[in-house]
């Protein structure tokens, strides 16, 4: 993520805003056709709950109409004497069965009519053993397996109800889902079973109370009470077991629940129920959400035009971006082009209004850089001299005094060897210091300065503080500022040595990288609490030093000649001595 951050922070403006435009029109592309594919869901969904509850209870009325229809087959065949006779009469002579025969078949046509709108078969079985059906394609069986059938032993245990169930018939070219109404014919006088009624009917044709309400993805299924579909428009789901359809339907039948959504039959519908109490079915309503929301919506053509109108705002917001921030590249390319010594590459004016704003603003800018420039380098060289001057009139005359007098001190002595010596360094010491201190010195020739300037501090107070100088044969010929050195010496020799009565101080010059290193290390007493300043001559010390100059005036100087990567840094530990490191450029001449 942090990658793709970085990256995304070195765009230009124009990519930014593009791809922010880009964004932003995807998304409330994105979020629009989701909230309208979304209410337009739920608002199918509620309408569709709605308008298919009518159609199951309209589906409900064709079955109700089709029960009045069978209970009044079963009511005209229980009250018609010629049929109980046929059914429950004992053998006779031939000419009163034919008799018997006839005025049941006459009863039997009658009764048929009132069945002619549905393609049903009727059949009629007796406890004598005689059965008779309108259409034996339907109930194709014998006595002894008629009593056998379910449905026959459920309508004898309850013989004033009419049952209604399904079977398979079983034919030469396969198996058949068959729908039977069955009653028991019963002697209302006597109170006994005489007969059996069996109406039946084809799965086929049981769909035609509901297959003018289906269609693509809107199915209608009619469940049993254990879960089998017994009829369906989709014929491959008939004979099958679906417990889930089920649970919903009879949540559906205690809640009074209007629609639910649900994944059933392997997909997301949305599922009404009907309950059909005397036949003891489930009218179910499986819609398919994908299908019926595919003919209601053209997702492929919502799709194209969505497509095609953000293509269009792409283009447009990338040909007004891009013109809108054309003039503000260009500006940004030619400033960019500007190096930092060059001060003279003015831009042109064009563009935008804004753009020739900018364009003003800049080259304004650059005149005023100019005029900076030259009153900074005017300052900073009259800065320089002045306080150039001022530490060479920072040599304390009673330096002099004092190393004039040790000359003396040694002449009266005798020793003039030495006193020559002390004032051979004097005179160097003063040549290298009150000349054009503005210049640079070789290393080898500051060293050799501060050589004279330590010789004469043993002259005047003995040797307990040695100094070594260690100065890589490879720096010798790089300058130096003058006085850049000699302050951190004075200082050692001292305020180093307070507690102390002798030690050391180590010189080393030497070259790391592109930066010249000089070190001036001493192992006195160490400084307590010191924050870089200027070091204070201890009050109890009354010699007189060189010249004063600080540890801050060097190193100020040295970062306004070369800048602030240079400097003086100090490191000091109380007890162990003082580490000064002085950083310098590589100067050659």
């Amino acid at each position: 993520m942090k990658k793709w951050m970085n990256a995304l922070s070195r765009l230009g403006l124009f990519p930014k805003l593009f791809l922010v435009m880009v964004i932003s029109i995807v998304l409330v592309s994105v979020l629009i056709l989701w909230t309208t594919i979304h209410m337009s869901t739920r608002l199918f969904t509620e309408t569709f709950s709605i308008t298919n509850s009518k159609v199951l209870n309209q589906i409900k009325t064709n079955f109700e109409s089709f029960n009045d229809a069978i209970a009044a087959v079963a009511n005209n065949v229980s009250q018609s004497g010629s049929i109980r006779g046929f059914l429950s009469e004992g053998e006779g002579d031939s000419l009163t069965m034919a008799k018997s025969y006839y005025h049941m078949r006459e009863a039997m046509d009658r009764i048929q009519t009132i069945t002619e709108s549905y393609e049903v078969g009727i059949t009629i079985s007796g406890i004598n053993g005689r059965t008779y059906s309108t259409d034996r394609s339907h109930l194709s069986m014998s006595v002894d397996d008629l009593k056998q059938m379910p449905i026959t032993m459920e309508a004898t245990k309850l013989p004033s109800r009419l049952i209604f169930d399904d079977y398979r018939l079983d034919e030469g070219s396969g198996s058949e889902q068959m729908i039977s109404a069955t009653k028991a014919l019963t002697n209302r006088s006597q109170g006994s079973m005489y007969g059996m009624l069996y109406v039946t009917m084809r799965e086929r044709m049981f769909r035609q109370f509901y297959s003018s309400f289906t269609s693509r993805g809107n199915d209608v299924v009619i469940l049993n009470e254990n879960g089998e579909i017994v009829s369906s428009n989709r014929e491959d789901w008939i004979g099958t077991r679906q417990l889930e359809l089920l649970s919903y339907a009879r949540q559906m039948g205690n809640d009074n629940s209007k629609g639910v959504n649900a994944h059933v039959m392997e997909q997301d519908s949305v599922v009404l129920s009907e309950y059909l109490p005397i036949y003891r079915f489930y009218i179910v309503n499986v819609v398919d959400k994908k299908q019926a929301m595919g003919q209601l919506l053209d997702m492929k053509t919502i799709a194209l035009i969505c497509t095609a109108i953000v293509a269009g705002a792409l283009v447009l917001v990338f040909l007004i971006t891009n013109q809108i921030t054309k003039s503000l590249r260009r500006l940004v390319k030619q400033m960019s082009n500007i190096t930092k010594s060059d001060l003279d590459n003015y831009i042109p004016v064009s563009g935008s209004y804004e753009s020739r704003q900018l364009s003003h603003a800049y080259n304004y800018m650059l005149d005023e850089l100019h005029d900076y420039v030259d009153q900074l380098v005017l300052t900073q060289r009259e800065q320089r001299n002045a306080e150039l001057a001022a530490l060479q009139s920072q040599i304390n005359p009673h330096f002099l005094y004092n190393t004039l007098a040790s000359v003396k001190v040694l002449v009266q002595q005798g020793n003039k060897d030495r006193a020559a010596e002390t004032i051979n360094a004097l005179i160097s010491l003063l040549q290298n210091t009150i000349s054009d201190v503005s210049e640079t010195v070789t290393v080898e020739q500051e060293v050799e300065n501060l050589k004279n300037y330590v010789f004469i501090n043993h002259v005047r107070y003995g040797g307990r503080i040695k100094a070594a100088f260690y100065i890589s044969p490879d720096c010798t010929q790089y300058h130096v500022p003058k006085l850049v050195i000699q302050p951190f010496i004075e200082n050692a020799f001292f305020h180093a040595f307070i507690k102390k009565d002798t030690g050391t101080i180590h010189v080393l010059v030497s070259r790391a990288g592109e930066s010249l290193i000089c070190e001036i290390m001493d192992n006195g007493d160490g400084i307590e609490g010191f924050s870089m300043g200027e070091s204070l001559p201890n009050p109890k010390n009354n010699r007189q030093l060189f010249s004063g100059i600080g540890i801050r005036n060097v190193h100020d100087r040295i970062q306004l000649l070369y800048g602030t990567p240079y400097g003086v840094t100090i490191m000091s530990t109380p007890g162990e001595g003082t580490r000064v490191t002085v950083t310098l450029p590589l100067i050659t001449q």
